[in-house]
């Protein structure tokens, strides 16, 4: 839904043979996009003229316009059309884009489509004002091609399904227990010992059904390269995710060094198996550090966005208690307990980030910890930087970042730390009042792979969580000032793939939920209960058919198809 959208008195643009795009300075970009896109579905060849001169015919027109961008900011568009042409014009290159994406909704769902239905067909731009411009910055969708592998074309085709929803981050959570799915060239062992699993549990951990195939993959640097590129394209920005100090038993399985060694025997360990969540984790040890050190320096050559994600939720902590050596390391850094020890390796890693002009995000664990038992220099000793003990970090920076003396309402991690909020709301709101940004993502809200009705599901993962939940999820919640209100960057919804190990799996959890995700972040809302909830399912009765045209197997309003029901699968249904 528009901030505004206004009809416009006359006929509107008819489309044709002779409709050009003149493409103003700095938006050739998306003229190329639009040529290529609308023209494939309608047919027309919409020729692209940059510069000046001008061709016979209507046009669309493309501008960018800075003085839009200080009113609506570099996402805000102005779209008019008549049936002179149509005219888009952005406050920065994104908001060309969207804009761009908002003419294509309004040619109706079969522009959505890779080939013209009928040659000759009418295609006619309705007379109208829009102008718009998004609520939040960040409009996420989390990807998790560890646990079941989604190949390049896929998250490809992910990516131009975000565009068409006006979502902006998408985020890939490329390591876990039971899979490494990015290629770091001097650990080839991630990828070739950790990529791979030799069979999956179906369903979840209850079941007693498996796919006895191996399975497993990975995205070489130049495949994740391409993703960038193609992602940038459509104004999307990729956060790579690589979990510590959990999540981690592929890694382990690779390179057993990176272990509790005194504990378990981590050269039998392989690839998990199981879902969940496995005890076995990273030792905080100068080999892990320097190890993580490594692979995150080529982490950062292929994604040059801002954000990196860093993980550092669900940790065991059973393996670390259990190791002398663990213990010694937590007793010599001045640690109080396992929890400041997790801390203490993610700060770590967000300040190594940050030194490198990055901004770490976790999962909102990152904020938890514990005080050291007493005296302003226990604290500095307990808090002071990983840098100062391992070289990676200079004084100066330490004094930049450093530790927050355990004072309510503040952190220690590095200005500019991203957290997300999975549990519930509040670690949102203890990011926000510590003066960190936070992404809402709470699971009984925006976790795709739950269950979208009572009964009836495929698998039935989680709490029931229907369109019109995610569509009434306010992601700034009541208690916050307008100033703690401001750090809260937006929500994703994060789609979790034990259960998700086809495409069309993955397309029935994720839509139609994440259209809904995307007016809650992209629209200007009232409050939930103010919502226009019918109109919203009314709208999303034109939606379903540019899905179809999209090729989304979603779920449709009345259940699953035939064809999408898992009969015998269990899941893990939650109250």
């Amino acid at each position: 839904m528009p901030q505004s959208c206004t009809g416009r008195t006359g006929p509107g643009l008819v489309l044709g043979a002779d409709t050009w795009i003149d493409a103003g300075t700095g938006t050739e970009s998306t003229a190329r996009w639009l040529s290529g896109t609308v023209g494939a579905a309608t047919g027309l060849p919409l020729q692209v003229q940059s510069g000046p001169g001008s061709e016979p015919g209507p046009a669309v027109r493309l501008r960018l316009d800075e003085h839009l961008g200080e009113r609506l900011g570099a996402e805000g568009y102005l779209l008019e059309s008549d049936a002179a042409g149509v005219s888009i014009t952005g406050g920065g290159p994104a908001g060309l884009f969207w804009g761009a994406q908002t003419l294509r909704q309004l040619l109706g769902p079969p522009a959505h489509r890779r080939a013209p239905l009928h040659r000759g067909a009418t295609w006619t731009v309705p007379p109208v004002s829009i102008r718009d411009a998004p609520r939040f910055r960040w409009r996420g969708l989390m990807l998790d091609v560890a646990r079941h592998f989604l190949p390049k074309d896929g998250v490809l085709r992910y990516l131009d399904l975000m565009a068409a929803h006006k979502l902006n981050t998408l985020h890939l959570h490329l390591t876990d227990d039971q899979g490494w799915r990015v290629q770091i060239r001097r650990y080839p062992r991630l990828t070739e010992v950790g990529g791979w699993r030799p069979r999956s549990r179906i369903g979840l951990t209850a079941s007693t059904l498996w796919d006895e195939r191996p399975h497993g993959g990975f995205y070489t640097q130049d495949d994740l390269r391409e993703i960038v590129a193609y992602a940038a394209d459509r104004h999307i920005t990729v956060v790579p995710e690589i979990d510590i100090p959990a999540h981690s038993q592929a890694a382990i399985a690779a390179y057993p060094e990176l272990g509790v060694t005194d504990v378990v025997d981590t050269t039998a360990l392989r690839v998990w198996t199981e879902w969940g969540l496995s005890p076995n984790v990273l030792s905080p040890s100068d080999t892990t550090l320097r190890f993580y050190e490594g692979v995150l320096e080529e982490v950062l050559e292929m994604f040059p966005g801002p954000y990196v994600h860093i993980g550092g939720d669900e940790c065991p902590m059973e393996q670390w208690r259990a190791s002398p050596a663990v213990q010694a390391r937590r007793e010599e850094l001045g640690l109080p307990d396992e929890v400041a020890l997790q801390h203490w390796l993610v700060r770590h890693f967000a300040v190594w980030l940050a030194r490198r002009g990055r901004r770490a995000t976790g999962w909102d664990e990152i904020l938890d910890r514990r005080a050291p038992a007493s005296g302003a220099g226990a604290q500095a000793a307990a808090w002071s930087d990983t840098g100062a003990a391992f070289g990676s970090v200079s004084g100066a920076a330490r004094a930049d970042v450093g530790p927050s003396a355990g004072r309510p309402g503040t952190s220690d991690l590095p200005p500019g730390t991203t957290v997300l909020s999975w549990r519930g709301t509040t670690g949102g709101i203890a990011a926000v009042r510590s003066g960190h940004s936070a992404v809402m993502c709470p699971e009984e809200h925006l976790y795709l792979d739950h269950r979208q009705a009572p009964e009836g599901e495929p698998v039935p993962v989680g709490y029931v969580c229907t369109l019109t939940d995610v569509y009434l999820f306010e992601p700034v919640p009541r208690e916050l000032t307008a100033e703690e209100a401001d750090l809260i960057a937006g929500a994703q919804a994060n789609a979790w793939s034990e259960t998700m190990e086809t495409p069309q799996r993955l397309d029935y959890q994720v839509f139609p939920r994440l259209a809904a995700l995307a007016e809650v972040t992209w629209s200007h809302l009232p409050a939930p209960h103010e919502r226009d909830t019918a109109g919203f399912l009314a709208r999303m009765r034109t939606h379903y058919a540019r899905l179809d045209a999209l090729g989304v197997d979603y779920r449709a309003p009345d259940g699953p198809r035939p064809w999408q029901r898992r009969p015998g699968v269990q899941g893990r249904p939650m109250a």
